[in-house]
């Protein structure tokens, strides 16, 4: 509700804008609401309406472009921090920590000038080939909100519009521009929509950006459906609508939907469907102009909020970047972000006492990733990998020898063809995703063709080259005092514009792993990378430590961990399947194809698929290790009023370290009356402990947490009856159970 001082400055805003909007010509408010540069909308300087200036994206703040090019403008004042990505993010269950990350986020933009910057990705993970995953933060919806609404709030103290997206249901990069998904109601209500409806009834967010895909043959930035229905007229949001660049195919439909501002690839600015083209339908009489009345309506809302208009502009955030305080965040997110999946025989932590020759293999040990992965590239201030951070944490007094391990293609950067671009092309060329025959008969997509040939070239050349790197590094293995191997993926595979083939390690790193284990069975095996990968030596491995793209401070974190300094305390927010044909979207087809997909699976995305179907993945949706343990006990429910259920039970790090708990609490329906997965996330939290110390933890389910949508009520309902409540550690290691009852 809003409060009465609120209410006031609501009504004094709406005449404000009322009275802008009359005073506006058409030719102005079509300039509104449509790009005017690659990043920048239109302005009308006559009546002090600014540009609104935009910018990727969620790892920090994109490098300036020119306005016509995608050309960076050259300048070195563009350098930002480097920020951990969602994956990484959403791995550290922390939503304190989500709203720090969102802060510095907002406070960069601000301080490069922008208006609004286009995150937080919020996407489930369907399948874990999606080429984005490392830009989202989970497979869950509930966890997905939790982080995502502090993150955005975050963002926006800084006067900076988070854009949040894609909505929705953007699962693919195949075909990105063309799939059409075919979900069902119910499925798209529960677990792909409800994040993106707490960001905007709990986040409060400005903008909302509009997904490439159709849903359901609405293509998401025409849809009156998700953006008309859903969107304003079910959740009530009153913000700005902006496409994905390149998202809007149809004048007409985009007129008559709430799609508010769009922008593409292309420096064609006046010719964009929401340019020229509308201003022809409305003299017409094909469009009315309270189409584009409602649209720039929309735009000034927000532009009010950011105080770029209006009686506050003078009183808006000053931004900074690159601010000393921000490295802390970054580096406390990169430390909480790390998963330990195993750890026999207490590997880890080593003791830099006892280690006087230490030898670091694998390529993503010197790696930097801040300049690739699509929209999501920066240009960082500094990046700090894995071995720099090793080096930097032992100072000299342990001896680290390194070796590559294998090899890696170099990938040239170029600007004479830009990615961003070609990878469009879908938009000018419709024969793209098509199939095409070679002279053997075969069948290959347009577009897909030349990057397959070059992945083959690069298999070749990657396995002439690897046996004298192999040699190398199983030398230096044999007589180092520790062994760590650092690989993984880089943004070669974890990136917008294409989806990943497998799940295998590139590069020959399986091979490589192998050999180094029979070597040193103590071989700590370390990965970086922005989604799940095979690990066909896991059983021979005794430790293995999971890190995302972590930013700027991923060394420093990495080395922390790896001496004991730092107690891991991650989770994964995703489940790492033991091989890909174990994943639903294996087993029905229904990914990666060009032109249309059916979510067959419904409900069973994840770890709600592998418990339903009793496969036991190679590590679980919320497993992590931790140096310590911990004990649970003491569950007590209890139902206030027949609707929320209030639970308390004691956490006790009974180790000899601090560490950090992460405590999850899923819901299962007995006798359901519906459909309904085996068990779901609901609620979290993260409890720090002491060496010895005990805490008694007080949770609260909602009534909606035990709700699910009924399609033909068109609305979410919750049976009487009992339902189990799980207190575990990961969705696998529950600790303990409890029964609630709903009147």
């Amino acid at each position: 509700m809003l409060k009465k001082d609120e209410k006031k400055d609501e009504k004094k805003r709406e005449k404000e804008i009322d009275k802008l909007v009359k005073k506006l010509t058409l030719d102005e408010k079509i300039a509104m609401v449509h790009g005017a540069s690659l990043f920048r909308s239109g302005a009308v300087e006559r009546l002090g309406i600014p540009a609104i200036e935009t910018s990727d994206g969620p790892m920090g703040v994109r490098a300036e472009f020119m306005d016509d090019r995608w050309i960076p403008s050259g300048n070195q004042d563009d350098m930002v921090s480097y920020l951990p990505s969602n994956s990484a993010l959403a791995s550290s269950w922390n939503p304190t920590l989500a709203r720090k990350m969102g802060y510095v986020l907002g406070m960069e933009a601000r301080g490069r000038g922008k208006d609004v910057i286009l995150a937080p990705g919020i996407n489930i993970k369907r399948d874990p080939r999606c080429g984005r995953n490392f830009e989202y933060m989970s497979e869950d919806p509930a966890l997905t909100a939790a982080m995502a609404v502090p993150f955005i709030q975050g963002v926006q103290e800084n006067d900076v519009a988070a854009c949040v997206k894609h909505f929705a249901a953007n699962v693919q990069e195949t075909g990105r521009l063309v799939v059409d998904e075919t979900i069902d109601e119910r499925t798209l209500y529960e677990l792909y929509l409800p994040a993106f409806k707490a960001a905007v009834q709990e986040g409060g967010a400005y903008s909302i950006m509009g997904a490439y895909n159709k849903i359901n043959g609405e293509h998401c930035c025409e849809s009156k459906t998700l953006l008309d229905h859903i969107l304003r007229e079910e959740w009530g949001f009153d913000g700005a609508v902006i496409s994905d660049w390149g998202g809007v195919h149809n004048t007409k439909e985009a007129a008559a939907c709430s799609m508010d501002l769009e922008m593409s690839v292309f420096p064609d600015f006046d010719e964009y469907k929401l340019a020229n083209p509308l201003k022809e339908l409305i003299e017409k009489g094909e469009v009315s102009e309270d189409a584009v009345d409602a649209k720039v309506r929309n735009l000034l809302h927000m532009m009010y909020r950011l105080k770029m208009i209006g009686s506050k502009k003078d009183s808006r955030e000053k931004g900074a970047y690159n601010a000393p305080t921000s490295r802390e965040t970054i580096l406390r997110t990169a430390e909480e972000s790390a998963v330990l999946l195993k750890n026999e025989n207490y590997i880890l932590p080593l003791d830099e006492k006892k280690v006087k020759k230490l030898a670091v293999i694998g390529a993503n040990a010197a790696k930097v990733h801040s300049d690739g992965g699509g929209s999501a590239e920066i240009k960082a201030l500094y990046e700090i990998c894995p071995l720099a951070g090793l080096k930097m944490y032992l100072g000299g007094n342990t001896e680290v020898v390194y070796a590559p391990g294998y090899y890696v293609p170099a990938k040239p950067k170029t600007f004479e063809v830009n990615w961003q671009a070609t990878s469009l092309d879908d938009l000018k060329d419709t024969t793209v995703g098509q199939v095409t025959r070679d002279e053997t008969g075969e069948g290959h997509i347009k577009g897909e063709q030349e990057r397959l040939a070059q992945i083959e070239r690069d298999k070749a050349e990657i396995h002439e080259k690897n046996p004298a790197l192999f040699r190398q590094a199983l030398e230096l293995a044999k007589d180092a005092d520790a062994v760590i191997f650092v690989g993984g993926l880089n943004h070669d595979y974890d990136s917008e514009g294409f989806d990943r083939s497998d799940l295998k390690l590139p590069y020959e790193q399986d091979l490589l792993i192998e050999e180094l284990l029979k070597v040193r069975k103590d071989t700590i095996v370390t990965f970086v990378g922005g989604s799940p990968v095979e690990m066909p030596w896991r059983e021979q491995a005794q430790a293995i430590l999971w890190t995302y793209y972590a930013g700027m401070e991923t060394g420093n974190a990495f080395a922390k961990i790896i001496f004991g300094e730092v107690n891991p305390s991650g989770k994964l927010a995703e489940t790492f399947p033991d091989k890909y044909e174990d994943c639903v979207t294996a087993k029905n087809g229904q990914f990666g194809v060009w032109d249309k997909i059916t979510l067959e699976e419904g409900l069973y995305c994840g770890y709600r698929y592998f418990d339903r179907q009793r496969i036991k993945p190679a590590f679980c949706f919320g497993h992590g290790l931790s140096y310590t343990n911990f004990e649970y006990s003491g569950l007590t429910l209890k139902a206030e009023k027949g609707k929320d259920v209030k639970l308390t039970f004691t956490v006790k790090n009974v180790g000899k370290r601090a560490g950090a708990e992460i405590v999850q609490i899923y819901i299962a329906p007995i006798a359901a009356q519906v459909d309904r997965p085996d068990k779901e996330l609901k609620t979290f939290a993260k409890v720090e402990l002491s060496a010895g110390r005990s805490k008694k933890v007080s949770l609260t389910l909602k009534q909606e947490d035990f709700m699910y949508f009924d399609a033909q009520l068109h609305k979410f309902i919750a049976d009487a009856g009992d339902y189990e409540i799980l207190v575990g550690a990961s969705c696998e290691d529950i600790r303990l159970r409890g029964i609630a009852t709903l009147n």
